[in-house]
């Protein structure tokens, strides 16, 4: 016999049969161009959340631009995924490390290893949200494939409630964790290749909203010049040939001498900054 809980399972679109069948049986050729023929629909369905998106973004950015910080909430996949996109922004855009923050259920150790049951935890992403000292001015963004995760729909209904901007990214339309935000982003994706795996195509979707937040909001911060990342840190020596050719092709210098300018000041920002202090302004 079903119970509720099977019910309300049931009614998760990400938790839907695949419409592959005997997966198993197929070949390596069917197998790839059945999990491909079922990403392509992904873009398609981030871009009928852009609204949201948009909506979420500029909001955020009245908070940010008056100091506030992001924080990402999830579990499982949906926690790395915040994680990931949270860890990568101060050496791509030389922001600190507090100004946007993911935090997974179960902590560090969840990374790489389950925690068992940190997920159904309903008070603790609150718990370490005051941590943190948030203020009215931080935005919660609560990251849940289905849509159902405790720790995020708890973590989601507090900030709320005490004042703070909340949001999420979901595969699952007017599921507990988008009513529970003030400004849900749904990406609906449809069933998996393979049955309630949301690493896959919702997994996809997640990063794929993650990349168009974070961008955005360094962008319109002020992070980026023309289509370049003048404030990446220099932590390798990619990054340090890349900002070379920023600085040549901003300045019209050779490339020891803007290699050099870049080397003494830190950023490609600080490097043509000094550079047109100097030289009253003008580009060669």
């Amino acid at each position: 016999m079903s119970t509720t809980e099977d019910k309300d399972l049931e009614k998760i679109i990400t938790e839907q049969p695949s419409r592959y069948q005997d997966l198993e049986k197929m070949s390596v050729r069917e197998l790839i161009r059945g999990i491909n023929k079922e990403d392509s629909g992904v873009h398609l369905a981030v871009r009928r959340a852009l609204p949201q998106i948009e909506k979420l973004i500029n909001q955020i950015l009245i908070r940010m631009k008056q100091g506030g910080r992001v924080f990402y909430m999830g579990a499982g996949t949906s926690g790395r995924l915040g994680v990931l996109d949270a860890s990568e922004l101060p050496p791509t855009f030389g922001v600190p490390h507090n100004m946007v923050i993911g935090l997974i259920a179960g902590g560090d150790t969840a990374l790489r290893k389950a925690v068992e049951k940190a997920e159904d935890d309903t008070h603790r992403g609150w718990e370490e949200l005051q941590e943190f000292g948030v203020t009215n001015l931080d935005t919660v963004i609560g990251i849940a494939a289905s849509g159902t995760t405790p720790y995020v729909v708890g973590v989601l209904e507090k900030a709320g409630k005490e004042g703070l901007l909340t949001g999420c990214i979901t595969c699952n339309p007017g599921s507990p964790v988008s009513q529970a935000a003030e400004i849900p982003v749904e990406a609906v994706v449809g069933p998996e290749f393979l049955t309630g795996s949301t690493r896959m195509k919702a997994g996809t979707a997640q990063k794929m909203i993650l990349n168009i937040i974070t961008t955005s909001l360094m962008i319109k911060l002020g992070k980026v010049k023309g289509n370049k990342m003048i404030n990446m840190q220099l932590s390798n020596n990619k990054l340090i040939r890349r900002g070379t050719r920023m600085i040549m092709e901003e300045l019209s210098l050779e490339a020891g001498e803007a290699r050099e300018l870049l080397l003494k000041h830190g950023s490609v920002r600080l490097a043509i900054e000094a550079w047109k202090k100097e030289n009253g302004g003008d580009t060669r």
